[in-house]
C-alpha cells in the first residue's frame, strides 16, 4: 500500500502542472507577443548570474524583463535596427556566429582530441622546402629531388646541406627551433608529430609545395604555472620612490628572510593581486600580454623561487614561483581548442566532412555532364585574365539543385571568371581547373545555403541571434537616450550635485608618512627619530644600507581605509603608536588629520553622472509604460510559474 500511495505522489509531482508550450504568449506589449518560453530561457539563463535575490522572484524578473522588452519596442519605433551602423555590426557577429555551427561535430571533436594530445609536447625540427604550385599534378620530379636531398641529409647533415641549396626563392632549407600544435599548417604539423626524433619524414607536400623535415627533439611543453608577485607601477603615488628603487628595496627585504606574502599586502600596486598576497591566477604560455612576465614566471624551476627584481610594459616585478604544471585538462580549454581548430588549415576538412553530409540531407542533384560543358569553353585568354563568357553561354541551364534552390551555368561560369587572376600565367590543364573548382565551388554553395537557413534549422542558433539583435539595439538605444544624455548634460549633472549632495562625502583621511619594517626593535629606531625631529629621508638615509632594507616609507594623502594603514588607526596628529599587521610593524607620522567633508562637484563627478544617468532612466522607463500597453497573461504566468519551481 505504502509502494502504491509513494509511487501516486510521484505522478502528481511529477504531472501535476501543465507544461509551457510554444504557442503560449506571456505577455504582448501593444498587440506584439512575447513567448513563456523566451522569458523561461532567459530567466534560466541569467539565474545564477544573479547577485541580488529579489532578482531570482519571478514576479520582479518579469518586470525587468518587460522593461527591457519596453526598451526594444522603442528602439525600432525610433529606427534603430535600420541604422546603417547597427546592421553592419550584427551583420559581421551574424557571420562569426555562423561559423560555429558550420562544422561537423564526429570530425571537430577528432581534430581537437588530435590537437591536445599535440599540445603536451614541443617539437624542434628544420626542414627543407621545394615551393611548387598548389594545383601542379606532376611532382614525380620535386619528389625524386627531395628523395635525393633526404638522403645527403642522412649522410652530411642538415647545416651543410642547408648552406648548399637554399635560395630563399625556389628553396627553402631552414631550421624552425620549438613549435607545438596550430604553429604550422596541419599538412606540416602533422609530418612533425608523426616523425621520430632523429629521423627525417619522406617528401610530403603542403599549399606551398614538397618538404621533408628532420626532427630533432621532443620536449614536454611549458604546461600552466601559478605565481605570485610583488609589482611597482610605472607611475607611482608615492613621492619618496622611483619605482627600481623602491622595487629594489623589497627585494633586500626578501633576501633578509622577510616573508614575500607580506610585502606584497603592503606594496604591491597591483590591486587585483595584493590583497591575496600577490597570487595570480594559473597561466600557460601566451596567455598573459607581457612577454617579459611569462618568460620569468615558467624559468623559475622549483616552487619557492623567487626572482630578481625586471622589468615590464607594466611596472617592476619579483615573481614567486608557486606551483608548475602540465597542459590543463582537456575539458578546461575545450572551446579554446575548437576555435584554433576552427581557424587553421584544419577547417577545410571540417569543410568538406559537413558539405559531404549536407549534401545528402539536402538531396543535392549534380548535373555532371556540365564539367565538359566548361572545359570546352574556356580559352587560352583565361591564363592572361581576359576570358569572358562566349555567346551563346547556356547561362539557365541547371548545375545544381539543392532543394528548392536552382544553381546554374551562369552562377560557376562568373565563379570562374573572377578565379582568372588565380591561374594567370600558370596554364594548367583546363580539364584539371574545372574539376578542381566545381568541388570547390559545389561545397562552398552547399555551405552557403546552409549558412542561409541556419536561422531556420537550428532553433539554438536563432534564439543567440536574437539575444545579439536586440541587445545591440538596447545598447544603441541606452547610449542615446541615457548615458549620453547624462555625460552631455552638464546643467542637469550640477542640478543633480546639488540635490543629492550629501551622498557625496569623502571618508576621514590622514596626510601622512607610513614606516614600515619587519623588526620591532627598527620601527622603535624610527620612531625615536622622528621624535628627535628627523625626516624620513634623513631617517632612510641612516637606517637602509646598500645590502640591507630595514624600513620603507610610504607619503601621501590617504583615506583610513587604505591598505597600508592599521584598521584602529587613532586619528590624531603626531607620531602614532606601534601597530602589527600584515606581518610586520609600523608607525605613521599625521601631519593633518583631514575630516569627513562632502566631495566637491569636480572630485564626485564620475559618480554623480553614473547616478544622474539612472534617474534619467527610472523617469524614461515610466514614459515608456505610459506609451505601450502591457498585457500579461494571468494563466499561462501561472504555468511559467510552476514550471521554474519545477525545474529548480
Amino acid at each position: 500500500m505504502k509502494l502504491v500511495l509513494s509511487l501516486f505522489v510521484l505522478c502528481i509531482t511529477t504531472f501535476g502542472f501543465a507544461q509551457v508550450t510554444s504557442n503560449d504568449v506571456l505577455f504582448t506589449v501593444d498587440n506584439d507577443p512575447v513567448s513563456a518560453e523566451e522569458f523561461i530561457r532567459v530567466y534560466n539563463k541569467n539565474l545564477d548570474l544573479v547577485k541580488d535575490e529579489s532578482q531570482k522572484d519571478i514576479d520582479a524578473y518579469l518586470k525587468l524583463f518587460v522593461n527591457y522588452q519596453l526598451k526594444i519596442k522603442e528602439a525600432k519605433r525610433l529606427g534603430f535596427d535600420k541604422n546603417p551602423s547597427y546592421l553592419s555590426e550584427f551583420s559581421n557577429y551574424k557571420g562569426q556566429l555562423t561559423k560555429n555551427y558550420l562544422s561537423d561535430s564526429k570530425v571537430t571533436d577528432a581534430l581537437m582530441k588530435e590537437a591536445y594530445e599535440r599540445m603536451k609536447y614541443d617539437i624542434k625540427a628544420s626542414h627543407i622546402l621545394i615551393r611548387m604550385d598548389e594545383s601542379e599534378k606532376d611532382t614525380l620530379e620535386v619528389y625524386n629531388k627531395l628523395l635525393a636531398l633526404r638522403d645527403r641529409v642522412m649522410k652530411e647533415g642538415f647545416e651543410k646541406v642547408k648552406n648548399e641549396v637554399h635560395n630563399g626563392k625556389t628553396v627553402f632549407a631552414e631550421d624552425l627551433g620549438y613549435f607545438s600544435a596550430f604553429k604550422m599548417v596541419y599538412e606540416f604539423e602533422n609530418a612533425a608529430y608523426n616523425t621520430k626524433v632523429g629521423d627525417i619524414s619522406m617528401p610530403f607536400r603542403t599549399k606551398f609545395g614538397y618538404h621533408i623535415i628532420s626532427v630533432e627533439d621532443k620536449r614536454p611543453s611549458l604546461g600552466e604555472v601559478t605565481v605570485e608577485h610583488i609589482m611597482v607601477a610605472n607611475n607611482p603615488k608615492d613621492s619618496l620612490f622611483n619605482p627600481e628603487t623602491r622595487i629594489k628595496e623589497i627585494y633586500k627585504k626578501i633576501n633578509q628572510g622577510e616573508n614575500f606574502e607580506s610585502l606584497a599586502r603592503q606594496f604591491s600596486d597591483d590591486k587585483s593581486s595584493s590583497g591575496k598576497g600577490g597570487l595570480l591566477a594559473p597561466f600557460t604560455g601566451g596567455q598573459l600580454s607581457s612577454q617579459e612576465f611569462e618568460d620569468v614566471a615558467f624559468s623559475l624551476k622549483e616552487k619557492g623561487d623567487i626572482s630578481k627584481p625586471f622589468k615590464s610594459n607594466y611596472g617592476w616585478h619579483i615573481i614567486k614561483l608557486i606551483d608548475k604544471k602540465g597542459v590543463p585538462p582537456f575539458d578546461e580549454i575545450k572551446s579554446e581548442i575548437e576555435s584554433k581548430v576552427k581557424r587553421d588549415s584544419r577547417s577545410s576538412l571540417i569543410n568538406t566532412s559537413l558539405a559531404n553530409t549536407l549534401k545528402k540531407k539536402y538531396d543535392v542533384k549534380e548535373n555532371l555532364d556540365a564539367l565538359p560543358y566548361f572545359e570546352s569553353i574556356l580559352t587560352p585568354a583565361f591564363y592572361n585574365r581576359s576570358w569572358v563568357l562566349p555567346d551563346g553561354f547556356k547561362k539557365d541551364k541547371l548545375l545544381l539543385k539543392i532543394q528548392d534552390y536552382d544553381v546554374t551555368y551562369n552562377d560557376f561560369g562568373n565563379y570562374l571568371m573572377g578565379l582568372q587572376k588565380v591561374y594567370s600565367h600558370r596554364e594548367i590543364p583546363f580539364k584539371t581547373i574545372v574539376e578542381k573548382e566545381f568541388k570547390s565551388f559545389e561545397e562552398s554553395t552547399i555551405l552557403k545555403y546552409h549558412e542561409d537557413h541556419l536561422e531556420y534549422e537550428n532553433k539554438d542558433f536563432a534564439q543567440i541571434l536574437k539575444e545579439y539583435k536586440d541587445g545591440l539595439l538596447l545598447f544603441d538605444l541606452m547610449e542615446k537616450e541615457v548615458w549620453n544624455a547624462a555625460v552631455t548634460d552638464t546643467i542637469g549633472q550640477q542640478k543633480f550635485y546639488n540635490t543629492h549632495k550629501d551622498a557625496y562625502v569623502w571618508q576621514n583621511r590622514v596626510d601622512a608618512i607610513i614606516a614600515s619594517a619587519a623588526k620591532e626593535a627598527d620601527i622603535h629606531k624610527v620612531a625615536t627619530a622622528f621624535k628627535a625631529g628627523k625626516t624620513s629621508e634623513e631617517i632612510n638615509t641612516k637606517l637602509n644600507t646598500e645590502n640591507e632594507q630595514h624600513v620603507i616609507f610610504t607619503k601621501g594623502v590617504f583615506e583610513t581605509d587604505y591598505q597600508a594603514l592599521p584598521k584602529n588607526l587613532e586619528l590624531k596628529k603626531g607620531l602614532s603608536k606601534v601597530y602589527h599587521y600584515n606581518d610586520a610593524y609600523h608607525i605613521i607620522w599625521i601631519n593633518e588629520v583631514i575630516p569627513s567633508t562632502n566631495k566637491t562637484f569636480e572630485e564626485a563627478k564620475g559618480r554623480v553622472i553614473s547616478d544622474y544617468q539612472n534617474e534619467i532612466e527610472t523617469t524614461w522607463l515610466q514614459s515608456l509604460n505610459d506609451r505601450y500597453k502591457v498585457e500579461v497573461n494571468a494563466d499561462v504566468l501561472a504555468k511559467v510559474k510552476a514550471q521554474i519551481q519545477h525545474q529548480n
